[in-house]
């Protein structure tokens, strides 16, 4: 189970739901406005690297494209976004592609039909003592992700991969997220942290360690990872996708158009159009969100599209984890159908070469 990473009690949670207006949905199908109803659970609702899902609910664009899209988010603890779907507990989750992957290689059809960054939105946090400056440095230190098994340690052991460190040259913890991952460091549990905004900020704001690896931006995760490394995105059962084409469609053209007001507008514009105690909070200021999202702004694609050599990028990772992908059928794990379909209608330019079926 991949991507732990909303760090609150359940009782925040539904404090958080209720504040929001999330409410219940049994099943999908139509509204009283005759609109179809979709339920999305997303991998933790308030981390800048998953902001367009509810972004999209902010701007109208849900309603605009004639969809009720009934958001949700995963606890600690709790049930993951992806798996909430791939049980059916909910229609799609808001979740890294590489889940698609894993389910494939359980015998599970999932796919990614809308994709929103091309780098996994994470940097590796270090405290000022450690030393660490690559993942080649990670030797005899102990290194926090945010649970074992989630995506953040794939990412760690693919960095350490590639400097040809063994698992037993270095320690893995689970160290959550938000204010436990700053914990850690604070502490001395782990030397480093791969983790996100605002936690990013929150880190560099109390001097407790800077940024040695960023997987924060495209530019980054190329450097880093040899190649754009797609993770938010949308994912559900083939089955449901090839059921509910209108439904996927119209939940499709509202977070395209989402990310073209991403591109086109400032980290203080997108601040301002999300809930407040989404940009300000406990961890960080609303002056911290906007400059973590100003650094960080690159990791979101402008057009929805899954970009060309990703999907192989993400398999690559996989593979050097010990993931048995022989039998992966990357062709089936994404569709760009949708965002191709979506950037026509609205006549937007798209600036990202797509993916073909072999990734």
């Amino acid at each position: 189970m991949l991507t732990r990473t909303l760090t609150r009690s359940l009782a925040g949670t539904l404090a958080l739901a209720a504040g929001l207006g999330l409410t219940a949905c049994s099943s999908s199908g139509g509204s009283a406005g005759g609109e179809p109803t979709v339920k999305l659970m997303v991998g933790g609702i308030d981390k800048q690297i998953y902001l367009p899902y509810q972004l999209a609910q902010q701007l109208g664009f849900y309603q605009k494209y004639g969809v009720k899209v009934v958001l949700s988010t995963e606890t600690d603890g709790g049930v993951g976004a992806e798996d909430a779907m791939a049980s059916g507990q909910v229609d799609m989750a808001g979740a890294w592609y590489v889940h698609t992957i894993d389910f494939q290689v359980k015998g599970k059809a999932v796919e990614d039909i809308v994709n929103l960054s091309g780098a996994p939105g994470e940097r590796e946090m270090c405290t000022t003592k450690s030393g660490v400056h690559s993942a080649a440095d990670f030797a005899g230190k102990t290194v926090g992700v945010t649970d074992l098994g989630s995506g953040t340690d794939t990412l760690t052991q693919f960095l350490a991969g590639q400097s040809n460190l063994k698992t037993d040259q270095y320690s893995r913890i689970g160290v959550g997220a938000g204010s436990t991952a700053v914990a850690a460091l604070q502490n001395g549990k782990a030397a480093c942290v791969m983790t996100t905004q605002p936690t990013v900020t929150a880190i560099q704001k109390k001097n407790l360690g800077y940024s040695a690896i960023d997987l924060a931006t495209t530019d980054g995760a190329k450097q880093a990872m040899g190649g754009t490394w797609p993770s938010a995105g949308v994912l559900a059962k083939t089955d449901w996708v090839n059921s509910h084409k209108d439904a996927a469609q119209r939940v499709v053209n509202a977070l395209v158009a989402t990310m073209h007001w991403i591109d086109t507008h400032s980290a203080a514009d997108i601040a301002g159009a999300l809930p407040s105690s989404f940009v300000s909070n406990g961890t960080v200021t609303k002056d911290d969100y906007i400059s973590a999202l100003t650094q960080d702004k690159g990791q979101f694609l402008p057009d929805g599209l899954m970009p060309t050599g990703g999907p192989k990028t993400v398999l690559a990772t996989e593979k050097l984890v010990g993931v048995k992908t022989d039998q992966v059928n990357l062709g089936t794990t994404f569709t760009n159908e949708f965002a191709i379909a979506a950037n026509k209608t609205e006549g937007f330019t798209t600036t990202t070469t797509p993916a073909d079926s072999n990734g």
